[in-house]
C-alpha cells in the first residue's frame, strides 16, 4: 500500500464504493489543497473520481470542506451545473466528487477555434448559474457566514509585511466609492473562467467553492468580469462576452437587477483582492510551507493586477515607457567572477528548461517547467532592466515627496493625499507599468502601453 496519505483515501473510497483504485494522478496543488484524478473499477463500470484534499499547515481550515459539501448539494438542488459529491471526511479536510469531462485551460477556451460555440454561450449560461446560486439561503449551509470585503486586502499585506502603494490607493477608491447595501445571499466567491468546467456547447460544471461566502450578489458578477480573468480575451465577461448579456440572463433567470456602475466597483474589489490573493500563494513558497516554484512566481503577478487597477480607476502613468534592453548589460563583467556573467547562465538555464526539460515532459511537469523557464526571463530582465527602473523610482518618490515606499503607503493609507490621487496615481501606474517590463512585458501589449496580454502568457496560476 502507498504511504501517500491522500492516495490511501482513494483505496478507501474506491473500496466502499464496490471497486478497486487506478490512475491516480495529481492534477494540482495550490497554496491550500491539492487535487488528484483517479478511477474507481467496478464490476462492468469505471466511476471516475476527483479528490482534493487541505494541505497541512494551510490558512483554510479543514472544516470548511464541510461547507462546500453543503453547497454543491444544494447547488445542485436548484439546478447550478456541478459534479456530484461521492464521499467526504470535512474533519479529515477531503471530499471526492465525480469527474465531469471538459477544459478549464482558459487560452484553450478563449482562442482555439473548437470552443467558439462555448464562448458565445458562456456569458448567459454564467448568468443563469450565478442566479441559481444566489438563490440558496446562507443561513442553510453551515459554516457559510458572511464577509466584509474590506477585512481581506490590507490585513492580508500587513500580515506579510508587504509594501504595496498602488493597493493601498485602490482601497481608498473602495472606500470612497462603496456602493450601498443590498441582499445577503450565497456568493461563489471565485466564480471565473479557469474554475469553470466548459465543453463545445458552454458551461458544463461550477468548481472550487472554497472561497463561498455570504454577501452582495454583485461580488460574483464582479469578479467573473475582473481583469485578471479576461486572459487576454476582448470581452468583458471572462474574456468570452459582453456585460449586458451576462446581466440580462441573469435578471431573467430570476436575479435582482444590477447596474454596470456596482459591478464596476466589484470589479476593482476583485483586481485588489486577487493582488493579495498572490502575496499569500507566494507567501507560502518564502516561508517554507509549499516550496514551489509555480507559488514563487505567483508572487511577481501583483504588478499585474495594479496595472489592472489603475486601467479600471482611468490613471495612465505620468511619464513615457522605462527604459530599454541593453543588450550589452547582460554581458558587463563584474570582477572578479568574469563571464559567463550572470545574466548569461540565468539565459542558459533557461533555454536549457524551454529547449530540453519541456520537451521530455508533459502534463503538470511540462507546466511547471514553463512556469520555471518563465522565471528565469523575469531574472535575466531584472538583471539587464533592475538598476535603470529602481532609479526612475527613486526619483519618482522624491517627486512625490517620500524617501520610500513604506512612507508612501503609510500616506495613503491616512488619507493625506486624498486631495492628490490622480498625481499620486499617475506615477504609481508608471511604476507598475516598469515592474511589469521586467515580470511580463507581453502583459502591456505589443506597444508597450495598456492592451490585451497574450493568452499564451496568462494561463491560470491560481489555486
Amino acid at each position: 500500500m502507498t504511504a501517500d496519505p491522500v492516495e490511501r483515501t482513494a483505496h478507501r473510497v474506491a473500496g466502499t464504493l464496490g471497486g478497486t483504485l487506478s490512475g491516480f494522478r495529481r492534477l494540482s496543488g495550490g497554496a491550500s489543497r491539492v487535487t488528484f484524478a483517479f478511477d474507481v473499477e467496478g464490476p462492468g463500470a469505471t466511476r471516475p473520481c476527483i479528490i482534493q484534499s487541505v494541505r497541512s499547515g494551510a490558512l483554510t481550515p479543514p472544516e470548511r470542506v464541510g461547507m462546500e459539501v453543503a453547497l454543491l448539494r444544494a447547488a445542485h438542488e436548484v439546478g447550478v451545473p456541478v459534479p456530484g459529491v461521492v464521499a467526504a471526511e470535512p474533519e479529515s479536510g477531503w471530499m471526492v466528487v465525480d469527474r465531469v469531462p471538459g477544459e478549464t485551460i482558459p487560452r484553450k477556451i478563449l482562442r482555439d477555434p473548437g470552443w467558439e460555440g462555448a464562448r458565445g454561450a458562456l456569458a448567459a449560461q454564467c448568468g443563469r448559474a450565478l442566479a441559481a446560486i444566489h438563490t440558496i439561503e446562507p443561513d442553510s449551509i453551515p459554516g457559510l457566514g458572511p464577509s466584509d470585503p474590506f477585512a481581506d486586502p490590507l490585513a492580508y499585506l500587513d500580515m506579510l509585511k508587504e509594501v504595496r502603494p498602488a493597493l493601498e490607493l485602490g482601497v481608498r477608491w473602495l472606500e470612497a466609492h462603496r456602493p450601498g447595501g443590498s441582499r445577503r445571499v450565497s456568493v461563489h466567491g471565485d466564480f471565473r473562467i479557469g474554475n469553470l468546467l466548459v465543453g463545445p456547447e458552454g458551461l458544463r460544471a461550477v468548481l472550487d467553492w472554497e472561497l463561498a461566502h455570504a454577501g452582495d450578489p454583485a461580488e460574483d458578477l464582479g469578479w467573473l468580469c475582473a481583469p485578471p480573468w479576461r486572459f487576454g480575451g476582448a470581452g468583458e465577461v471572462g474574456g468570452f462576452g459582453p456585460l449586458p448579456e451576462l446581466l440580462e440572463a441573469y435578471v431573467g433567470a430570476g436575479g435582482e437587477p444590477v447596474s454596470a456602475e456596482r459591478v464596476h466597483w466589484w470589479e476593482v474589489y476583485a483586481t485588489v483582492k486577487w493582488a493579495t490573493i498572490c502575496a499569500l500563494q507566494a507567501s507560502a513558497h518564502l516561508s517554507g510551507a509549499t516550496r514551489s516554484v509555480e507559488l514563487a512566481a505567483i508572487g511577481r503577478r501583483l504588478c499585474e493586477c495594479e496595472w489592472d487597477l489603475f486601467g479600471l480607476l482611468g490613471l495612465e502613468p505620468s511619464g513615457p515607457p522605462g527604459p530599454e534592453a541593453d543588450p550589452r548589460a547582460g554581458r558587463r563583467v563584474t570582477a572578479p567572477f568574469g563571464r559567463p556573467t550572470a545574466a548569461e547562465l540565468v539565459e542558459a538555464v533557461r533555454e536549457y528548461v524551454e529547449g530540453t526539460v519541456m520537451a521530455r515532459s508533459e502534463g503538470a511537469a511540462q507546466f511547471e517547467a514553463r512556469v520555471a523557464a518563465n522565471a528565469l526571463a523575469t531574472v535575466e530582465r531584472e538583471l539587464v532592466l533592475g538598476p535603470a527602473i529602481a532609479g526612475a523610482h527613486r526619483e519618482r518618490l522624491r517627486t512625490l515627496g517620500f524617501a520610500d515606499d513604506a512612507a508612501l503607503a503609510g500616506a495613503i493609507r491616512s488619507g493625506r493625499l486624498d486631495d492628490d490621487w490622480r498625481t499620486v496615481g499617475s506615477a504609481l501606474a508608471s511604476a507598475a507599468r516598469d515592474q511589469l517590463l521586467v515580470a511580463n512585458p507581453a502583459y502591456l501589449g505589443p506597444t508597450g502601453h495598456r492592451g490585451a496580454p497574450d493568452p499564451e502568457t496568462r494561463d491560470g496560476h491560481a489555486t
